[in-house]
């Protein structure tokens, strides 16, 4: 990749699509990992107001800190950018509290784990509102279009995704070419929505380089009996979450009401 000419032919399409709209400049999640690192680092290379919030539900602290270390090192480097910090823990505490009861708790984890992403989506939608600002998406290739790794009307409500076509190695390459701090470069990837250490990989069951080479091979048109031990392994994985998470990969399904039933 060409990363210096990547990096600036992004930057250039953010400043490009917002001058056009007649849009201020942009708002951002800042969560700690290198997706949101890179994405608002390129919103404040467009000169761009860029506001960046931190929205911590029960955050581990090394997520905290790095998120927190990242907007310092933009302040320092950007004059267009500011920062807000919206405590989302005791709004996320009485959702639940307001939930009836489950037999097991475990079963609602996932649902639960994904309205906390909702809950920063609906945060990030009320500054974009407040301020006339876009809400700049995180998501990679890999994610987005490989495995739909993220959260329906959560981290996936957005209103553009500069990143979106880059796998999360190229990501990776960005954030170095841009210096961005290396505890985030050097972090675990990780979602944050579950309080605890988890990493997207004990999630996913696979690296992502692993799923970088899956979804490269599935664009070949190779199958599962092209490969064997791990990368088989590897590959139905993905097909598997690629399957399953089509629903959010595709637009809504719209019901056509045929001519002359209405």
């Amino acid at each position: 990749m060409q990363t210096e000419k990547v990096t600036n032919h992004i930057v250039n399409w953010l400043k490009d699509y917002a001058t056009k709209a007649n849009i201020k400049g942009f708002v951002i999640g800042i969560s700690g990992g290198i997706d949101s690192a890179v994405t608002s680092t390129l919103c404040a290379k467009t000169g761009l107001e860029l506001l960046c919030l931190e929205m911590p539900i029960h955050q581990a602290e090394s997520q905290v800190t790095r998120a927190s270390k990242h907007i310092d090192w933009l302040q320092s480097n950007f004059k267009n950018v500011k920062r807000q910090q919206v405590n989302l823990t005791p709004v996320f505490d009485s959702f639940i509290d307001t939930l009836p009861s489950v037999t097991n708790e475990e079963e609602r984890f996932l649902s639960l784990a994904n309205a906390r992403a909702r809950l920063r989506m609906t945060t990030l939608y009320y500054f974009a509102g407040l301020h006339g600002y876009l809400v700049a998406g995180t998501g990679n290739k890999v994610e987005d279009f490989g495995v739909g790794f993220y959260t329906k009307y959560g981290d996936g409500g957005v209103d553009l995704s500069p990143i979106a076509d880059l796998m999360k190695s190229e990501v990776y390459e960005i954030a170095k070419f841009t210096g961005i701090n290396s505890d985030i470069i050097n972090a675990a990837p990780t979602d944050g929505l579950w309080g605890d250490d988890r990493t997207d990989e004990d999630q996913i069951g696979a690296s992502y380089p692993e799923l970088e080479w899956a979804m490269l091979e599935d664009d070949k048109g190779k199958t599962k009996n092209d490969f064997k031990g791990r990368q088989q392994e590897v590959f139905i994985l993905y097909k598997k979450l690629n399957n399953a998470n089509q629903h959010k990969m595709k637009p809504i399904p719209v019901c056509d009401i045929p001519n002359g039933l209405k």
